[in-house]
């Protein structure tokens, strides 16, 4: 009688990646390019986030952005519209994360080396694009309080791999039941590590705080 036999593919597909993964970190450390993965769920505001950024540090430092999503360039368009700055699409043909490849497509696609920063805005989703390493040299995601204070203790991956959690959209704090105390100590009980910068898009609160830390991370990756 024939048997059953069941194979763990999840397992070599996230391995292989994750060996690309750390080639494309390295040459990236090579070229002294700072590529910084942004993720967050739909409507959290990682556009709205990446121009305010952009806009703040753009006379210091050179910057593009690869803007991911399943179809359409609305986002691509806008950063470039509000920004000036160098901005490319990156179709995943339906997929929900972007992956080493795909990131490192992009990358040449853009001739990413005569940059400092580039900011890889990832398709919208709390789950897929933590599991995949897209190469990137630091993880950030975006949370805003329209989604509640409980999120860190409900999506664990995407808290634990990030190195700064942005909290988006404080000036509506009084419109939602988001307790930004709570909030901060999810993040924390699942990344001890983790910066937290909250955020107003409107009112401009924490933008220059925010734009501060990637200046200084920039002058720390190039000095290293």
């Amino acid at each position: 009688m024939g048997q059953v036999r069941t194979i763990l593919l999840e397992k070599s597909v996230f391995a292989d990646n994750d060996a690309r993964a750390d080639i494309l970190r390295a040459d990236l450390r090579k070229d002294k390019v700072l590529l910084v993965n942004v993720m967050s769920s739909p409507g959290a505001g990682k556009t709205s986030t990446l121009t305010s950024i952009i806009n703040s540090i753009k006379d210091k430092v050179k910057i593009a952005v690869m803007e991911a999503d399943i179809d359409s360039d609305v986002d691509a368009k806008s950063i470039v519209k509000n920004t000036g700055v160098d901005s490319i699409q990156l179709h995943t043909g339906g997929m929900c994360h972007l992956d080493a490849d795909m990131t490192r497509e992009g990358l040449e696609a853009v001739d990413y080396k005569k940059y400092d920063l580039i900011f890889l805005e990832n398709v919208g989703n709390l789950v897929c694009p933590a599991e995949y390493d897209t190469g990137a040299t630091m993880d950030i995601m975006i949370l805003s309080t329209s989604e509640g204070d409980d999120k860190p203790l409900k999506y664990p991956l995407i808290f634990q791999k990030c190195d700064l959690v942005i909290i988006s959209k404080i000036d509506a704090l009084k419109y939602f039941t988001f307790d930004l105390d709570k909030c901060k100590d999810n993040i924390l009980f699942r990344n001890k590590n983790a910066k937290i910068i909250p955020i107003s898009n409107k009112t401009k609160e924490g933008i220059e705080e925010l734009s501060t830390f990637f200046l200084n991370t920039i002058k720390s990756y190039k000095e290293d």
